[in-house]
């Protein structure tokens, strides 16, 4: 890591009223601060000299004070910083964090009141702020009832949201202008013009509530923190930082998806070893369970056996897959254990399912096996279990693990995005750290970019994922679905969808299949990203089918990606390079409308020949009647010339770039 720059002023303390301004490196995005002439402190964010976020208020709520009510200013201090660090995986090798700051000191009411600050960091990317507090003789805990933060807009644009309340945050992006936005969850993603696009969020949640949002009037949105179940909405000793709360503007929803904003606003990696963290793909004992051909509860469908589990290890040896999920393999599974989850043993497997040898058989092929801690939300119970848990994955050499929550309460009484949930889930991040185990998180509260700090936080769910293209009754995920996520829920971080379907007969609902082509399915391999991903089919539905290839071969961790087309809900291309060969992967997704891409390659080497393995919608493909047709062609191409690809109704492609 190398600081390039560092510069610190300090304004007169006898700053009052005036407004306090910090602009972007580049110059063209400005935070105005101000404090009114009742005392409330105020801010308002401009892109070249056009207001994007009118004049809005800040300030907590609490049972003891309120902040933000009559504050005088004591200082405001102006800096720099610009360094570039390296991620222990993700979608690019390295990473610029280049901003400038502008903190800003205040006092509530007089010479004994409440001492905050407000730390404003802008970006050529967008902005991020957040509340400070610290040690003082007035006050060492607060309770927060309220935050008082509004992000005002000033247009009436186009948002993509669900609901904050709804399971897991599984629901289906719908547009809408702000002004008829009810409660919603965060990313918010927004289109203010043709040329303006912008995702609120928070960066660096930690012990402390998740944001959402609601329309208080107009197009001004005030943040709703998620309550505990006795309403109040953090507890909190002194000195604290709240979240940064985020906003990524841009030009076009291309560069939304290449915003590190987020990123850059947590804390640096805290773990001194990470040779240990390994991105990957996987298969898994899941699929099965979800088309009933096989049951997670012990009996004669029983999907989690030694026997079973074998055959995907050998698969997965076969074909160079890392490991093997398998669900199911613990005690507790019998009954209701969606609402009995503290039945669940994390260190005790079923009869069938000979742990011991499982792990000694899968080193010997080369191959992980991959644990899975299904909770049913009772959260206590896995406290209890968790150190014995994780030591027994590091004693058997199960280096990562799926958690679940299928519950909408946990412990039967708080919800996910509550500081109770937040508090939870950075105890299992913790514990797994010190395991050397890495966690897939399922049910979770919306990520914040944790996985700087704790790299072993590899991906997790927090959408309405494949499996919904299993059960759900409305016949599974429409195909515009996948062209809105990029640019709403991937914002907040890496998503395990699990795509890679390629058998679409279901029994159970017979109508319910995933709404895409099999291209398309390779392709959201590639575009929805994880560092840790699950070929979701069963094994027997990739046997003798060529176009496993593309999953086989696609890495999950990048030198550099780049976003060639994007429109939310429509189409998205991107192009990623892999971090440890020349070779680079393209992903193409449409929605139900056909789409004609013409790619221009200006990404790769010049004057380098390449050759393109193109695994595209084949003849008379069609996601509703016709999903299965997949050609596989090559061709040469150049960084001078383009890609033609002809994305089928639903479809999509999928690209392997090698140098000659």
């Amino acid at each position: 890591m190398a600081i390039l720059a560092a510069m610190s002023s300090l304004l007169p303390s006898c700053v009052k009223s005036e407004a306090m301004t910090v602009t972007s490196p580049d110059g063209r995005i400005a935070v105005d601060f101000k404090i009114a002439p009742d005392g409330g402190i105020y801010y308002a964010v401009s892109r070249d000299g056009e207001v994007l976020v009118d004049s809005s208020r800040l300030g907590l709520r609490c049972r003891e004070t309120e902040i933000g009510r009559a504050a005088k200013v004591r200082s405001v201090r102006h800096s720099t910083f610009d360094e570039t660090w390296q991620p222990v995986w993700g979608e690019e090798s390295s990473i610029r964090n280049h901003y400038n700051e502008m903190r800003v000191d205040l006092r509530e009411d007089d010479d004994c009141g409440t001492l905050y600050s407000l730390v404003f960091r802008v970006f050529d990317d967008g902005v991020g702020f957040r509340y400070e507090i610290p040690q003082q003789d007035a006050i060492d805990s607060l309770t927060i009832m309220d935050e008082l933060t509004e992000f005002a807009l000033a247009e009436d644009g186009v948002a993509w949201s669900i609901p904050w309340d709804h399971e897991y945050y599984e629901h289906l992006y719908e547009p809408s202008l702000i002004s008829r936005l009810d409660t919603v969850c965060s990313p918010l993603t927004i289109k203010l013009t043709d040329s303006c696009y912008m995702a609120i969020h928070e960066a660096a949640l930690t012990d402390y509530a998740a944001m959402n949002l609601r329309v208080a009037d107009g197009t001004r949105l005030t943040s709703y923190l998620t309550p505990w179940s006795s309403g109040e909405k953090v507890f909190t000793a002194c000195p604290f930082c709240s979240p940064w709360r985020t906003m990524i503007v841009a030009v076009n929803p291309g560069d939304l998806i290449l915003s590190r904003l987020m990123l850059n606003l947590n804390e640096p990696c805290a773990l001194a070893e990470t040779d240990w963290i390994q991105p990957q793909r996987y298969i898994g004992i899941w699929w099965a369970m979800h088309r009933k051909t096989h049951t997670w509860a012990s009996g004669p469908q029983h999907g989690a056996t030694t026997e079973n589990t074998k055959r995907y290890i050998d698969f997965a040896a076969a074909h160079g897959y890392g490991g093997v999920l398998v669900e199911g393999w613990n005690e507790g599974w019998d009954g209701d254990w969606s609402a009995e989850g503290d039945k669940f043993s994390f260190t005790k497997s079923y009869p069938d399912f000979d742990i011991e040898e499982i792990t000694r058989y899968a080193a010997e092929k080369g191959v992980r096996l991959i644990g899975h801690h299904e909770t049913g939300g009772a959260a206590t119970n896995y406290e209890n279990q968790m150190d014995s848990a994780f030591a027994l994955c590091h004693r058997l050499g199960i280096n990562s693990v799926k958690t679940g929550y299928v519950n909408m309460l946990l412990d039967g009484k708080e919800l996910h995005s509550s500081q109770y949930g937040v508090r939870h889930y950075r105890k299992v991040i913790e514990t797994a750290a010190r395991n050397h185990v890495m966690i897939d998180n399922h049910e979770p509260v919306m990520p914040t970019g944790l996985q700087r700090t704790y790299p072993n936080l590899m991906t997790q769910e927090g959408v309405r994922g494949c499996e919904y293209d299993a059960w759900s009754p409305d016949g599974g995920n429409p195909p515009e679905h996948t062209v809105t996520i990029p640019f709403t829920r991937c914002l907040a971080g890496p998503v395990d969808y699990t795509p890679g379907i390629f058998n679409y007969d279901n029994p159970v609902p017979p109508y319910t299949r995933p709404q895409c082509t099999i291209a398309k399915q390779l392709a959201l391999a590639l575009v929805l990203y994880s560092p840790l991903q699950m070929s979701a089919d069963m094994i027997e539905n990739y046997e003798n089918r060529p176009e496993l290839e593309f999953l086989t071969r696609c890495p999950t961790n990048w030198e550099k990606t780049v976003v060639p087309e994007a429109r939310i809900g429509e189409f998205l291309t991107i192009a990623r390079k892999d971090i440890d060969s020349d070779d680079w992967y393209i992903g193409s997704i449409t929605n139900a409308n056909a789409h004609q891409v013409k790619l221009n390659l200006d990404f790769l080497d010049p004057d380098t020949e390449y050759v393109a393995k193109v695994f595209a919608d084949g003849n008379g493909a069609d996601y509703r009647t016709n999903p299965y047709p997949v050609e596989i062609s090559e061709k040469p191409v150049t960084a001078g010339g383009t890609l033609a690809l002809n994305l089928a109704q639903g479809g999509g492609a999928a690209v392997i770039i090698s140098k000659k």
